[in-house]
């Protein structure tokens, strides 16, 4: 008896934002392939349904990757091919789907990658900074110990670094940045290929002030901050600027010109400074 074909896995890019961001070759393997493993099946089906796709459709993501994963390599082997799409851009960037390869490769299996959009690349050719190499941190840290550890780990890192962000951790975020690494040129890439695409260029700081003023920050953030080079600007010695100040002000100066006076000696930002010490007043 003839034994039946094994199937393949096809990592299938997807897009980013603006659905017309698909390759011919992906839309034709969504069409071919007999099952469709998405991250988010309500987000995949609004694409499938935009270009007229009708396949079966299973859901593949962090909390289930272990049981559906093994159910999908049993698919594959019983001779289906399965499509994994990520709710954006690359499947296995920042995803689960890097769990399914990984079981794929020690089976064996045949695995076959339709590239697409891509977020990281996206926000890294159109920040400006170097691209001759650069570091993808996916998710920026949550927790303080994690957070200290890689901006620690970091810090020395001369290669552009890239990595996403949830929009009401940004300002926390930069400023941890900016207080580690001191003012270097990033860039904040929010809503990628969407209407509200927007980019904020510039140093650390600047990008700092303007989002400051903007009571809810919304969408999807790549970030991209500018490589350690002998000229990056030192962090800077906060505790002892803010001793500057006070010490400033028992002599007789008022708080806005002792701000004005250590920002202009230092060589630091008023604003940034004023900032600081109004923020830490306020804990």
């Amino acid at each position: 008896m003839e034994a039946k074909p094994i199937g393949s896995l096809f990592l299938v890019g997807t897009p980013i934002g603006n659905l017309q961001d698909i390759s011919v070759r992906a839309l034709e393997t969504l069409k071919s392939v007999d099952l469709i493993a998405a991250e988010d099946t309500r987000h995949t089906q609004k694409l499938l349904n935009h270009y007229e796709i009708k396949k079966p459709i299973t859901s593949y993501f962090e909390y289930n990757k272990h049981i559906k994963g093994q159910s999908l390599i049993n698919e594959i082997k019983n001779g289906k091919n399965i499509a994994l799409v990520s709710d954006a851009g690359m499947p296995g960037i920042s995803d689960p789907g890097s769990e399914l390869v990984k079981q794929c490769i020690d089976e064996g299996l045949k695995i076959s990658v339709i590239p697409g959009a891509s977020a990281v690349l996206t926000g890294l050719v159109a920040s400006g900074l170097d691209t001759a190499g650069f570091v993808f941190l996916g998710f920026f840290a949550r927790g303080k110990k994690e957070r200290k550890k890689l901006l620690a780990q970091m810090q020395e890192e001369p290669k552009t670094l890239v990595f996403y962000e949830s929009p009401h951790r940004l300002v926390e975020t930069l400023e941890d940045i900016l207080e580690t690494w001191g003012d270097r040129q990033c860039c904040v890439a929010r809503e990628l290929t969407k209407i509200h695409e927007e980019y904020k260029r510039g140093t650390l700081s600047q990008v700092l002030a303007s989002y400051r003023d903007v009571p809810v920050i919304k969408g999807e953030i790549t970030a991209v901050i500018a490589g350690k080079s002998p000229q990056a600007a030192a962090p800077p010695l906060w505790e002892e600027l803010e001793h500057e100040v006070d010490r400033l002000v028992a002599q007789g100066q008022s708080k806005s010109e002792a701000i004005r006076e250590t920002a202009k000696a230092s060589g630091v930002s008023r604003r940034d400074l004023y900032n600081r010490l109004i923020n830490k007043a306020g804990k």
